[in-house]
């Protein structure tokens, strides 16, 4: 057989680092490493040895709760949906609030008619609400909730309502549909939870708008010692716009990337 058509020299190490790299991408969770050797089937001394490397290399990072894709790997990527890609963005942006601010900070997101909770980073003093209803049946309690909500078209906003009854999760809840509207109404570029998800805790959050992304980023704080003040929205507002231009970014990548695809 001539040189030329000779089967390509491939490098396995290359290989498997890659397929790890995949793996991580269309994760929408952090996965350990012990997690990563199972479903490839690499031993567990292979697969640390790679990681090592790739978070090296800046493809990878390591966060308390396993992996996500590195500062270096958007470059390649050719859509703001891949799941490792929003994750990764999200997860950096929920380290800089708790960092800076020192509560834990919380993202969710809408898509298909539903609200989502993306991820949590927990502040070390200020641990996670305990989440004992879901984002789907509590919306209307929460500051998460309410901002999307509040940035929500009409017609969606009243098309999620008649879905998704208000239940009155605590005394402080608002369960009367006009009255919450009403509330969302007067936004006044956050929205704020009085104890109305859990007794004892309050949230506020700031939105996140991208090309296909409506989100909202929150942090939690004992009631007790919460104090609404301009400096800490501020805090979460510039975080959360610095998150929807790096979103707006990615999404302008990929559509760049998907035209030159079909040339």
């Amino acid at each position: 057989m001539p040189a030329a058509e000779a089967e390509p020299t491939l490098i396995g190490s290359v290989q498997r680092a890659l397929r790890l790299v995949d793996i991580v991408a269309n994760s929408a969770r952090p996965l350990p490493v012990k997690t990563l050797a199972a479903i490839t089937g690499l031993t567990p001394g292979t697969t640390y040895n790679l990681i090592r490397t790739l978070i090296h290399e800046g493809y990878l990072a390591n966060e308390p709760d396993g992996l996500v894709l590195g500062a270096r790997f958007p470059t390649f990527r050719t859509s703001v949906d891949s799941r490792g890609v929003f994750l990764a963005r999200v997860r950096a942006a929920l380290r800089d609030v708790t960092e800076e601010v020192g509560a834990t900070a919380y993202l969710s997101r809408y898509s298909d008619g539903e609200m989502h909770l993306v991820d949590i980073v927990d502040a070390a003093r200020s641990p996670r609400i305990d989440l004992w209803v879901g984002m789907d049946s509590s919306a209307h309690a929460t500051a998460l909730g309410k901002q999307i909500l509040t940035d929500l078209a009409c017609d969606e906003r009243l098309d999620y309502l008649s879905r998704h009854r208000l239940e009155e999760l605590t005394p402080r809840t608002i369960s009367d549909r006009r009255t919450l509207l009403t509330h969302l109404e007067h936004s006044q570029g956050f929205a704020v939870d009085r104890e109305e998800y859990s007794i004892g805790n309050s949230c506020v959050a700031v939105p996140v708008i991208a090309p296909g992304v409506t989100a909202s980023l929150a942090i939690s704080l004992p009631a007790d010692s919460a104090a609404l003040d301009g400096a800490l929205v501020s805090t979460l507002q510039q975080t959360a716009r610095r998150l929807s231009l790096q979103l707006g970014a990615d999404a302008l990548i990929g559509e760049g990337s998907g035209a030159q695809g079909d040339i």
